[in-house]
């Protein structure tokens, strides 16, 4: 069973030509300012028409104004996807700013060797972009993996161009199974074997968030200590500076922590058990925690797992985890030492990091029975267990990847 899997790469463009550079700019500007004309015919429907009904009405129109027969498929499928998202959340009718064009296969062509874009504009024209390459571009180009469209914008005078690319995933056989659990300071995991049997346990710091959340707490102090003028005061504005480089550290140990914990599950050929913590900025109550909360980067971990792990072809779920870290893995009653040590039945002390991931893994285990090992995305759904990505894309559909810096 085989799920696609989209990757985007972020590249920057140079049109060589000053002209080559303006008509681009036109283009993306006609291509905005069409899908936005035909937002707001279909804006005044009663129902969204379908793509039929859009491609008799306005395609000849598109044509007449010089796009390509692809441009306009893309024009009004664009304008369609964004009218009814907007009216599946009841909001106000769209007005696109953002110059951005997706382009079909057919209106591209992408030269490896010179690392030159040509592009199909208005009128039949080409405009020709050098591409800023980097190396790690190349594991997509030398691999499995298909380039499908591409997307050009326009920001600041500056070219940007996303390739898409594609890849069929089929998920592998695991022999083991890994419990995950996400803390502030740490990422501790625990693998199993098929029969529930201890193999391997670990913590990986993670030091970022202290480092975040101590400038944010200096930052805000120092606002307070100058609430008019804060923005003119050089030590505030040095601080402020400091907590924005915490927030990209912490986002590359987010990358750094999920490459590990993909590599340790990719040796031992696991199932990777994260927690499903969908709910637990509403059911929080303390102040403490929400302090904490506002820069904890326990969503953007999970999603790095789940994609670094998926492109590996290792499947990730995602389990209720009530109680994990207050019920003993080994059966008996726990010892809590204090908050962060507990004693197990058999005399050893443990954090209850450990013990939480090691209770996410065997509840997956319970779940699944004997048949675990060969568990696909179309088994039945078990109580208490999610195969849905995060932000509400399940697995067994197309989960989307994207890749905007070296890694």
């Amino acid at each position: 069973m085989g799920v696609r899997v989209y990757a985007t790469v972020k590249v920057m463009g140079v049109a060589p030509d000053p002209s080559l550079h303006h008509k681009l700019y036109l283009f993306l500007r006609s291509y905005r300012d069409w899908t936005q004309y035909i937002i707001d015919q279909i804006w005044s429907y009663n129902r969204i028409p379908s793509m039929k009904n859009l491609h008799d009405r306005f395609y000849m129109l598109l044509r007449s104004r010089g796009f390509r027969a692809h441009h306009c498929h893309k024009i009004e499928r664009r304008a369609k996807e964004i009218v009814k998202s907007v009216k599946k959340n009841r909001s106000r009718k769209p007005v696109l700013r953002k110059l951005t064009a997706r382009i079909d296969y057919e209106d591209y062509r992408l030269d490896l060797k010179s690392k030159t874009l040509k592009i199909a504009v208005l009128d039949n024209e080409w405009v020709i972009v050098k591409l800023k390459w980097y190396s790690y571009i190349n594991k997509y180009l030398n691999s499995d993996w298909n380039l499908k469209e591409i997307l050009v914008s326009f920001r600041n005078n500056n070219i940007w161009v996303y390739l898409v690319f594609e890849k069929q995933v089929v998920f592998r056989k695991p022999r083991t199974l890994m419990g995950v659990d996400i803390n502030f300071d740490n990422i501790t995991y625990t693998i199993l074997d098929r029969n529930g049997k201890l193999v391997t346990m670990g913590t990986i710091p993670f030091k970022g968030l202290r480092k975040a959340l101590h400038y944010k707490k200096l930052a805000e102090k120092l606002q307070k200590r100058y609430p008019r003028n804060w923005r003119f005061v050089k030590w505030v504005r040095m601080v402020r500076a400091r907590l924005r480089r915490a927030r990209n550290i912490l986002k590359d140990t987010s990358h750094y922590i999920a490459k590990k914990i993909v590599e340790i599950a990719n040796e031992h050929n696991s199932v990777i058990v994260l927690e499903d913590l969908e709910n637990i900025k509403k059911n929080n109550k303390s102040k403490m925690f929400n302090w904490r909360m506002h820069l904890w980067a326990y969503r953007r971990v999970q999603e790095y797992i789940y994609y670094k792990a998926l492109i590996r072809n290792m499947l990730t779920v995602f389990i209720d985890p009530k109680y994990s870290s207050k019920k003993s893995p080994i059966g008996g009653r726990l010892i809590f030492i204090n908050y962060k040590y507990v004693k197990l039945p058999n005399g050893f002390i443990v954090t209850r990091d450990i013990v939480a991931s090691w209770n996410l893994a065997l509840k997956y285990l319970r779940m699944k029975g004997s048949m675990w090992s060969v568990w696909s995305p179309d088994s039945p759904l078990r109580e208490g267990m999610k195969t849905r990505h995060k932000r509400g894309k399940p697995v067994q559909t197309i989960p989307k990847i994207t890749i905007v810096s070296k890694r």
